[in-house]
């Protein structure tokens, strides 16, 4: 079996902002600032349509036989219509089952809209048993089915009233939660050039995903408390071996 572990960082799509808005000529802070002021008066809040998001990093997790990783797709210097396009070639490719914390949410939404823009093709995702009956009753789309868990969505019983923070889970189960950075400060430190950063801090959240689910499975019983000390023990030693300083932060915050 193959599981992938996914998270996604976004900025607001300036690009797309500026036609919108019919703002050529102002910078991209400007129009940023536009179409964040804009929707909060239109609803209330800062928060961007998903459409109006545009990728930066996406990092998985990927685990498969009896090897664990953790990477952010391309480099720094990727576009978002590489980034996705990695994203849906791994699942054209493994097949894998998706796990995610507000993925049916927010990230595979956006994903979406990306792919659309950038006319990336996935048959394999978009499949819902025209070609592969086992699709029909377990595909990655359908919020009740297994093939996609949103961790976050599944564990409020599909209640958004219920929803939580992945960060307060993850502290709440001795996992190291966030670290230093958070979604809100991914803007500036895009602007900054801090792709790297932003990529570092997306890997750590895949992380705490991955370890929330792992504690899931225990719960659920697919998973009995050897088999869980043994996945822990296999993330702690894939994280070692590549000796990265926010692996090695985590690390030390999750062993507190």
């Amino acid at each position: 079996m193959h599981c992938f572990t996914f998270d996604i960082e976004t900025v607001p799509d300036v690009e797309l902002g500026r036609t919108l808005l019919d703002l050529e000529g102002l910078s991209d802070e400007d129009v940023a600032t536009a179409m964040t002021f804009k929707r909060h008066q239109a609803v209330g809040h800062d928060f961007l349509p998903l459409h109006q998001h545009r990728i930066v990093a996406i990092s998985v997790t990927f685990r498969t036989g009896n090897s664990f990783r953790v990477w952010s797709l391309g480099d720094e210097e990727s576009d978002e219509a590489d980034l996705v396009r990695r994203f849906f070639d791994g699942i054209d490719k493994y097949t894998p089952d998706l796990v995610s914390w507000n993925g049916g949410g927010f990230d595979l939404p956006v994903l979406h809209y990306r792919a659309l823009k950038h006319g990336i093709q996935a048959p394999r995702y978009w499949e819902h048993g025209e070609s592969d009956r086992d699709f029909k009753w377990n595909n990655y789309l359908s919020r009740y089915h297994w093939r996609h868990v949103d961790l976050m969505d599944v564990l409020a019983n599909f209640n958004n009233r219920a929803f939580a923070k992945l960060d307060e889970i993850a502290v709440m189960l001795g996992f190291p939660g966030k670290l230093g950075m958070n979604g809100a400060q991914v803007w500036d430190k895009f602007k900054a050039g801090g792709v790297g950063e932003i990529r570092n801090y997306c890997e750590t959240d895949v992380l705490n995903t991955w370890l929330v689910y792992l504690r899931f499975e225990y719960i659920r019983g697919n998973l009995d408390s050897e088999d869980l000390e043994r996945e822990y023990a296999l993330v702690r030693t894939a994280l070692e071996k590549m000796d990265k300083p926010h692996f090695a932060e985590f690390l030390a915050a999750w062993r507190g």
